[in-house]
């Protein structure tokens, strides 16, 4: 019977002690070995700047689609491509833009002073609009590549730190030989911060790499599906 009352007595003053420790997420950061700290901050760092990415990409093909829709609507308008040209000149903004400029430059310099074609000018036309494809497509997918990388490591990266973590709780454990609450609990929970850091990074990076890689196809697509139908235009007026 007095052994059971010791028991609960332990029992109680371990549960004060733990009710005493400050679980908060600062104190659990600031608490953390600095192995953790550094997987922790890096952890951070890199979800802020996929959080940028995201937001820029995001702005950069809302910009993008509606450059294109202007410039479709002035392509198909039944203004003289030479004429539309001419009003955009070699170097306009828009990524459409771009590429009837690459097409429209290799068609003019295929032509002789005598107003006939130098041979290979269809194959040379459609080769300069895939390399104004290539670019924008370049340019479209910039950024896309580190979310795939935060998407795929950073679960282990946190993985890493709470397993460092749990490793030096163990340490303690073994130093202080107490297996109380008020001796596991801390370690054992700045540990597990680490692959929940990790988690927060890698969702979010995993998710919008999937939606802004998709939208980057399609933004693509448009632009090949226009040098496609800006291609068999010239590929009248060859043949005629």
């Amino acid at each position: 019977m007095r052994h059971g009352k010791r028991a609960d007595l332990m029992d109680t003053q371990t549960l004060a002690a733990a009710q005493e420790i400050d679980f908060s997420l600062v104190a659990l950061f600031l608490r953390a070995t600095f192995t953790v700290k550094v997987v922790m901050i890096m952890l951070f760092v890199s979800s802020f700047w996929s959080w940028a990415i995201i937001v820029q990409k995001h702005i950069q093909f809302r910009k993008a689609r509606a450059e294109a829709g202007v410039f479709d609507g002035a392509f198909w308008s039944g203004e003289p491509l030479d004429d539309l040209f001419e009003r955009i000149g070699p170097a306009p903004d828009g990524a459409s833009g771009k590429i009837f400029a690459a097409g429209m430059l290799e068609w003019r310099r295929s032509h002789r002073q005598d107003g006939g074609l130098i041979a290979g000018a269809q194959a040379r036309i459609d080769r300069s609009m895939d390399v104004a494809i290539a670019k924008q497509s370049e340019t479209l997918n910039s950024g896309l590549s580190f979310l795939a990388t935060v998407g795929s490591t950073a679960p282990f990266i946190g993985l890493f730190g709470t397993v460092w973590g749990i490793k030096h709780s163990f340490e303690q454990i073994a130093v202080s030989q107490n297996t109380n609450l008020a001796v596991v609990a801390p370690g054992i929970a700045e540990a597990l911060l680490a692959t929940a850091v990790g988690l927060i990074a890698a969702i979010p990076a995993v998710v919008f790499y999937n939606k802004l890689n998709a939208d980057a196809e399609r933004i693509i697509g448009g632009y090949e599906a226009f040098a496609d139908e800006f291609a068999t235009i010239l590929s009248r007026q060859l043949d005629a």
